[in-house]
C-alpha cells in the first residue's frame, strides 16, 4: 500500500502531456495500428475497425496518468470490435467503454462486439455490447470476416484481489491477409515461439513498462525481454507499448524506449521497430513495407 501510495502521490506532481491527433483511417488492403497510450490502440484490419483495451480517462480511481490520448472518443471511426486482454483497471476501464459505445451508436444506431477472456464475461453484459464473446487461451472465433485468436501470456487476471478465477491473455488477428498480435500484460515466457509458429503475426505490440522492481518481471518484461519475445516470434514488425503513460514501476518514465532502442541497436534490428507517438498510426501494405 506504500508503493501504491507513492506512485498516486508522484502521478499527481506534474501536468499531463501530449496532445490528442485525428485519426487516419487506412485503405481496406491496409493493415492500420494507431497507438493511442499505454495498452490502448485502435486496430484497422481488412476493413474492421478494433480497439484493444481502450482507456480515454483522465484517472485510474486515483492514479492520474501521464500523457493525454492520442485520439479522443469523440474522434474515432465507428468501431466493430472490442478486444479486453484481462480485467484490470488499466486495460478494462468502464467510464471509457460506456463512451465508446455510445459513440459506435450515435454513428451507426449499432454498438460494437466485444471479446474477453473467460471469467471476465460478467464485467461488461451490462455496458450494451451487441454481443459478448468469451475465449480461452488458443480458442478461435470468426467476427466479422475477421479471425480472433486467444493467445497465452504471462501475467493475472483479478479485477479486485480475491477474484483469481478471471482470465487474461492476448490475441492475434487475422483478416483479409493482414494480421497483428497484441500480448496484453506479459512477463516473458517461453511460449512466444509458439504463437509465432502457430499464428505468424505480421506485427506485435508488446509491453516495456513496469519492470521495476525486478520482481515486477514476473508478470511484466523489461524492454530487453520484449525484444527477446519479438524475435522469437519472428514477425516483422515490433510496436512497444504498456509505457509513459501511468506510474506503474519505479523506472523512470523515459528509460523503457531508451532501453529498447539499446537492445534494438545491439541485435542490429533497428528497422524492425516502430516506436508510435500517441495517435500516430503505422500502415503496413501488401507487401510489408511500412511508413
Amino acid at each position: 500500500m506504500e508503493q501504491l501510495w507513492r506512485l498516486v502521490r508522484e502521478s499527481h506532481e506534474q501536468p499531463m502531456t501530449g496532445i490528442s491527433r485525428p485519426v487516419e483511417l487506412v485503405d481496406r488492403n491496409e493493415l492500420g495500428v494507431t497507438f493511442i497510450g499505454h495498452s490502448s490502440f485502435l486496430l484497422q484490419v481488412h476493413g474492421r475497425k478494433l480497439l484493444v483495451d481502450p482507456v480515454f480517462s483522465k484517472r485510474l480511481v486515483l492514479l492520474r496518468r501521464q500523457r493525454r490520448p492520442g485520439v479522443t472518443v469523440e474522434a474515432l471511426p465507428a468501431i466493430d470490435v472490442v478486444l479486453l486482454t484481462h480485467a484490470h483497471m488499466d486495460h478494462l476501464d468502464m467510464a471509457s467503454l460506456r463512451r465508446v459505445i455510445r459513440a459506435t451508436r450515435k454513428l451507426t444506431g449499432q454498438t460494437p462486439e466485444v471479446v474477453v477472456p473467460r471469467g471476465v464475461e460478467d464485467l461488461v453484459e451490462r455496458l450494451g455490447f451487441s454481443r459478448i464473446h468469451g475465449l480461452a487461451w488458443w480458442e478461435q472465433i470468426e467476427i466479422q470476416g475477421l479471425t480472433i485468436t486467444m493467445t497465452p501470456c504471462k501475467h493475472w487476471g483479478a479485477r479486485m484481489f480475491r477474484d483469481t478465477h478471471r482470465g487474461y491473455g492476448g490475441y492475434v488477428v487475422h483478416g483479409g491477409g493482414q494480421s497483428v498480435y497484441h500480448s496484453g500484460d506479459t512477463a516473458y515466457f517461453d511460449g512466444f515461439r509458439e504463437i509465432g509458429a502457430k499464428l505468424k503475426p505480421e506485427v506485435a505490440l508488446l509491453p516495456i513498462g513496469a519492470y521495476f522492481p525486478d520482481t515486477y518481471r514476473s508478470v511484466h518484461t523489461s524492454p530487453e525481454e520484449a525484444v527477446r519475445a519479438f524475435v522469437e516470434l519472428g514477425a516483422e514488425q515490433m510496436v512497444p507499448m504498456h509505457y509513459g503513460t501511468f506510474r506503474l514501476g519505479r523506472e523512470p518514465m523515459e528509460e523503457p524506449v531508451q532501453r529498447l532502442e539499446a537492445e534494438a541497436q545491439r541485435l542490429g534490428i533497428n528497422r524492425k521497430i516502430k516506436i508510435l507517438g500517441e495517435g500516430e498510426t503505422m500502415h503496413l501494405h501488401p507487401a510489408t513495407s511500412i511508413r
